[in-house]
């Protein structure tokens, strides 16, 4: 299959518009691999071509059949629209239309045209003119962006031009508003999830035809008209009364504060003050149930306050270095709350930001389709099998170990809704190897300390890995698998995993003294006094820990 990508933005290969081209560029590369189709691209820059305006002149049907007078990059690009399986159109919409320049080449391509009248049922108009080559099979994709806040209502010249062009409901098209948006790093999170599902049409467009639920995922706004529109006044950095120009924190301060998710609001009016340090300039966002406001007069008192140079924040939003990096490497500090920063995406995420969405992957994925629900891991798949075991065989080691062997059975029916990790499948395995060595005899004075000492080796053992035990399940709630990728959630979860090792390498040493005497049947129940303890220092330590290292301390 031969594309013909034709590039009319002027601003070329730095265009906002591009950027949907090769996001469905490449959904189409990953369908035709799948179809084992061959694919060849190429790609014209009309800013870059050598195109004068038609004359009007006609002597491309009278004195030189199919040959226009004017030589220039015109007649190259007529033998790349013949070569090509498939024309990709390009472009940003300027006033209400194509650009200027691609306009030239649009209207140049009279040469390929007879001059004779005749009705094309599907063509728009009076009347249209054959074409001089055999155009049949070709297929057309429109692909263009505007600054409204929708593509909604704006195309109707560029639909009245590829009418005539293609014929009615002859071609396809993928429109979009808010496409400034598309060259703001800071907002990279919700526009790649918009190239996400164009590399998804791409490849469906391979297969066929585009889904009816892909191009209802296209169709939705990147973000509320008023966020939008807020947004793009804001950009001129000018405030809105007196024309004044304002400064760089506070327009950088403004955006942000539009991409508040109010539905995230928490039950109470939070106060977050930006203070950057390289700009001696402080700013408030109070985010409340109706929304956001930003204070320049610092007149409320700070539920969260950040302390951090302008350039280094809006390296994080522009996703050059990750915060939570930043933040180890003591670039900020946070004073306060520091539950604001821990559920940050939840709150300053934008559309689709929450963590349980599903979404597609971006136009740099490899696969651009959507993923099914996210199984979470749970903690209790990992500890029921060894309570079981420690409960019932200190009862009674033979009933105990039947009952615990039941329950590694029937914990593997848990994985069709939870997702398992290696130490769910290494307890299963050590708790019903040693209940197999309760039902052979061996005395469950020496098998329950074992089974403590081994419970507390796993636990050990991880701290020295790349991923703490803990963090594979707490990852839950923070964004999931993106929190293995933050250094300070690893350090908190390694403190932790040590710390729960070190009380279970202890706890055999006692358990082997009460397996001794009259409270044996109750170990169990004893042994879970102090992690019923630690439990409650896990759930502030992890709050507490973070805040510290904020606070560069």
């Amino acid at each position: 299959m031969k594309i013909l990508v034709i590039n009319g933005s002027p601003k070329g290969i730095k265009s906002n518009t591009i950027k949907l081209t090769k996001a469905f560029l490449a959904g189409m590369e990953e369908g035709a691999r799948a179809g084992d189709i061959a694919f060849d691209v190429d790609e014209l820059q009309v800013n870059r071509l050598d195109i004068r305006p038609c004359l009007g002149c006609f002597s491309c049907w009278s004195k030189t059949p199919g040959s226009c007078c004017i030589r220039d990059d015109m007649q190259e690009v007529i033998q790349k629209l013949l070569w090509a399986d498939v024309t990709i159109w390009s472009f940003p919409l300027y006033y209400y239309t194509v650009p200027g320049t691609l306009k030239n080449l649009i209207d140049r391509q009279l040469p390929m045209v007879l001059p004779f009248m005749t009705d094309d049922e599907t063509q728009t108009g009076s009347g249209s003119h054959p074409s001089r080559y055999d155009m049949s099979g070709k297929r057309t994709v429109v692909i263009s962006t505007c600054g409204f806040y929708t593509a909604e209502r704006n195309y109707d010249g560029v639909y009245s031009l590829f009418d005539h062009i293609c014929g009615k409901d002859n071609y396809t098209t993928l429109f979009c508003g808010q496409g400034e948006l598309f060259r703001v790093p800071e907002l990279t999170k919700r526009t790649d999830e918009y190239l996400g599902y164009v590399r998804k049409a791409g490849k469906e467009y391979i297969a066929g035809q585009i889904l009816p639920e892909t191009k209802n995922k296209l169709a939705e706004l990147l973000y509320p008209r008023e966020t939008f529109e807020r947004w793009a006044d804001l950009s001129w950095g000018i405030e809105k009364p007196g024309g004044e120009k304002e400064s760089d924190a506070l327009i950088f301060t403004r955006q942000m504060a539009l991409l508040y998710r109010k539905e995230s609001y928490s039950g109470r009016e939070q106060v977050l003050e930006m203070y950057y340090t390289d700009v001696d300039e402080s700013y408030q966002i109070v985010m409340g149930q109706d929304g956001s406001r930003v204070l320049t007069d610092g007149s409320k008192a700070a539920t969260t306050r950040i302390e951090t140079p302008l350039s280094v924040w809006r390296s994080i939003a522009a996703g050059e270095i990750r915060g939570d990096e930043a933040l180890m490497k003591q670039l900020y500090r946070v004073k306060g709350d520091f539950n604001l920063m821990l559920k940050w995406d939840d709150y300053f995420g934008g559309p689709g930001s929450s963590p349980s969405e599903n979404r597609p992957e971006t136009a740099a994925g490899s696969a651009g389709e959507m993923h099914l629900p996210t199984k979470n891991t749970n903690m209790n798949i990992l500890l029921i099998p060894w309570i079981a075991f420690w409960v019932f065989a200190g009862i009674d080691s033979f009933a105990g170990s039947y009952i615990s062997i039941g329950i590694c059975l029937l914990i593997p029916l848990l994985f069709f809704r939870n997702k398992k990790t290696l130490y769910d499948i290494l307890s299963q395995a050590l708790v019903g190897g040693f209940s197999i060595a309760a039902l052979l005899g061996i005395n469950a004075g020496i098998i329950l300390p074992l089974s403590y000492l081994a419970f507390g080796i796993m636990w050990t053992v991880t701290c020295f890995g790349k991923i703490p035990l803990t963090a594979l399940y707490s990852m839950n709630e923070y964004n999931g698998e993106s929190a293995l990728q933050n250094p300070l959630f690893l350090k908190t979860n390694r403190i932790l995993t040590l710390m729960w090792g070190i009380l279970y390498l202890l706890t055999p040493i006692w358990t082997f003294f009460l397996m001794g005497t009259r409270i044996r049947p109750y170990t169990g129940a004893v042994n879970s006094v102090l992690p019923a303890l630690m439990g409650l220092f896990t759930v502030w330590f992890q709050r507490w820990y973070p805040a510290k290292v904020a606070r560069g301390k």
